[in-house]
């Protein structure tokens, strides 16, 4: 997979962004549009660059998992969340992401840590590789899924999480809520609140917590995300 970009590219998730696609080609490829937004650029001035995960964390927290659990982030993109992991000590990590330039950067942060690290370049709807995902003790998702605006690419997501979460496993979704933004990096989001997450996760899935959180991106702006820890009960 190439990594080209347009370096004068907007990479913010911005309420007004009309757009900053790589081409206009609606069917261009993901991959190579994520890529994009990760080369040539610092990645800690990208948008949706935490220097510390601190909410997704404090969630893992309430979550009591042993240091083993398997732990899947998918979209992970540069994420500090790994670090942060692999410095708690948790031993059984899965990082997803559409671009395999997002995650060459987490690969060269931790250095020979990798080990403990399973890292997948691959669609979350359009999986191929994520079929063979085994089954994990929690599935976190920090800003991915409000990027699925049609239904089916929705269900396929749903679908794939459904069959990979382990019964009593969690699901930490983070996505935009009603009051976020409508757009980030030039594509159209689906604004959610923890009522919309539940029934999108359906019944056998309670609620542990919930909160409102206001993130503040590298550039200074405001961006207003629903934070919401799932139990799968059946």
């Amino acid at each position: 997979m190439s990594c080209n970009t347009n370096k004068k590219e907007q990479t913010s998730c911005s309420i007004t962004d009309k757009g900053c696609r790589t081409t206009a080609n609606p069917n261009e490829n993901l991959g190579e549009y994520w890529c994009g937004k990760y080369t040539d650029v610092d990645y800690k001035t990208l948008g949706w660059y935490e220097e510390e995960a601190k909410p997704s964390l404090d969630l893992i927290q309430k979550t009591k998992l042993n240091k083993d659990a398997v732990i899947f982030n998918v979209g992970a993109g540069a994420t500090t969340l790994i670090d942060s992991l692999l410095e708690q000590g948790y031993t059984n990590l899965i990082a997803n992401d559409i671009s395999s330039c997002a995650l060459n950067n987490i690969k060269k942060r931790i250095g020979n840590k990798q080990k403990n690290v399973h890292f997948i370049v691959d669609d979350l709807v359009n999986p191929n590789e994520l079929k063979n995902l085994p089954k994990v003790d929690l599935w976190n998702d920090r800003a991915v899924m409000h990027f699925f605006i049609d239904e089916k690419n929705q269900d396929t997501y749903f679908n794939l999480l459904h069959s990979k979460v382990k019964k009593d496993g969690f699901v930490i979704l983070s996505e935009f809520n009603l009051q976020g933004a409508t757009s980030c990096s030039g594509l159209p989001v689906k604004r959610y609140d923890t009522k919309m997450l539940q029934e999108k996760l359906g019944k056998n899935y309670t609620l542990i917590t919930d909160f409102n959180h206001d993130y503040t991106m590298p550039n200074g702006e405001i961006r207003k995300y629903v934070y919401a820890l799932f139990q799968k009960i059946e």
